[in-house]
């Protein structure tokens, strides 16, 4: 069941955008208004949860990278996930950028958020909600997948994003994305939630 979360590191698109601005190290916390299709969404980030997942995260969401991307794989009692670019290139860009691996260091109850992976050293940008309590995917102590936050204000909204096509999607729908962008998901699943934009909203330092 596990391996059916990995993100499939998509295939690169050529050429792409330039440089992509090197991670800032983040606030000890910030809090992120995630504008969605169903409606609004807020996320509190920790950074002493996954110091080098939420530093991706902040400059991810600092260089608008989530915005319009859509929510494509939704399955019930388990996870939402997403984190492939509107934009085949930018996706291609950041697929090169791996996140330096983080311990586990809190449970993926419901509501938290972690970055999806294929294995140690291959996480980059895309992200699962946990549904309900998955805590055997905090790997007990084989890796897993370490929390960068959690939703602390709008889950009604992320327990309605449309779980309608899965099971029906090809198998390779992560490279489709990748290669074509959102363009491939209006085309071929028109129904799927996006997210239009993230922003953050508040910060703490110590």
């Amino acid at each position: 069941m596990t391996a059916a979360l990995v993100a499939l590191m998509a295939c690169g698109h050529p050429g792409g955008p330039a440089k992509p601005r090197a991670d800032r190290t983040a606030p000890d916390s910030f809090q992120v208004a995630i504008e969605t299709t169903r409606g609004q969404i807020v996320m509190m980030a920790i950074r002493g949860w996954a110091p080098h997942g939420v530093d991706r995260f902040y400059s991810l969401v600092r260089q608008h990278y989530y915005d319009n991307a859509p929510v494509y794989r939704v399955v019930p009692r388990f996870v939402a996930q997403f984190g492939l670019a509107a934009d085949p290139a930018l996706t291609a860009t950041f697929k090169k950028l791996a996140i330096p691996d983080d311990s586990v260091r809190h449970s993926n109850v419901r509501g938290a958020v972690s970055f999806a992976s294929a294995g140690p050293g291959t996480r980059t940008t895309q992200l699962f909600i946990n549904l309900v309590d998955n805590p055997r995917l905090d790997g007990g102590g084989r890796g897993g997948y370490p929390p960068i936050g959690e939703v602390v204000r709008g889950m009604e909204f992320v327990d309605q994003f449309d779980a309608e096509y899965e099971g029906k999607m090809p198998g390779r729908v992560q490279d489709s994305i990748s290669r074509q962008g959102d363009a491939y998901i209006r085309r071929a699943f028109p129904r799927l939630d996006h997210v239009r934009s993230m922003r953050i909203v508040r910060e703490w330092k110590r």
